[in-house]
Order: C-alpha cells, then sequence, then structure tokens
C-alpha cells in the first residue's frame, strides 16, 4: 500500500526558509510525477509545483516562482521542496501527492493524484 510522509513543516518568520520532505514507502515512486498541494485557512486545496518522474520537468504556480524549487531523489524515494522569502500568505497545510503520470509528463490538476499524504503545517509569521 503505497504511504506518503511529508515533514519539515514549522512555524517561520516573513522572509525566512523551510525545506518539506515527502518520502513514499510501499510503491513505486521512481516512474510517477509527483506534486505539492496546500491548502490555507478558510482556503480549497491548490497546486503549488509539480516535478516529472525523472525530474526533466518542473512547473511552479505563479506566485511560488523564484521562490519555490522542488526536486527529488529516487534513490530515496524522496521529493523536496525549498521554500526562501516565505510570505504570510504562504501559511497553509503543505500536501504531497503521487500522481498517475509517468515520463515526462506531469499535472496540475487535484484529480489526477492517486496517493496523498497527511500534510505538514507551515505557519508564517512575526
Amino acid at each position: 500500500q503505497v504511504q506518503l510522509a511529508e515533514s519539515g513543516g514549522g512555524l517561520v518568520q516573513p522572509g525566512g526558509s523551510l525545506k518539506l520532505s515527502c518520502q513514499l514507502s510501499g510503491g513505486n515512486f521512481n516512474n510517477f510525477a509527483m506534486g505539492w498541494f496546500r491548502q490555507g485557512p478558510g482556503k480549497e486545496r491548490e497546486f503549488v509545483a509539480a516535478i516529472s518522474a525523472r525530474s526533466l520537468n518542473k512547473v511552479y504556480v505563479d506566485s511560488v516562482k523564484g521562490r519555490f524549487t522542488i526536486s527529488r531523489d529516487n534513490a530515496k524515494n524522496t521529493m523536496y521542496m525549498q521554500m526562501n522569502s516565505l510570505k504570510p500568505e504562504d501559511t497553509a497545510l503543505y500536501y504531497c501527492a503521487r500522481s498517475r503520470y509517468t515520463g515526462t509528463e506531469y499535472s496540475r490538476e487535484i484529480s489526477n493524484y492517486d496517493y496523498w499524504g497527511q500534510g505538514t503545517q507551515v505557519t508564517v509569521s512575526s
């Protein structure tokens, strides 16, 4: 059974940095695109970033471009997201997910992701 576990969240001041990790167990990691999503207080879950299976393609929501970097280590079944220059509006529960897309493909759509973690809380506040 595929399981995803996020870690690395926390409380950080505006302008600070965090690095999130997402480890997959019980299934295949290397062949599938992965993604990060977030859900802020009173908001719907939204796409943040995605990475294709061999890291050839990466895509970001406009609001995090230039600040967040998605990456993966297929040898460790782990995906990462380095978050710099954090803003209060980045406060959210961050989820990682495995899509059904392989090869160089990826998706921004929640419906294209089959497996989800429980989330890790990121709070940006002074």
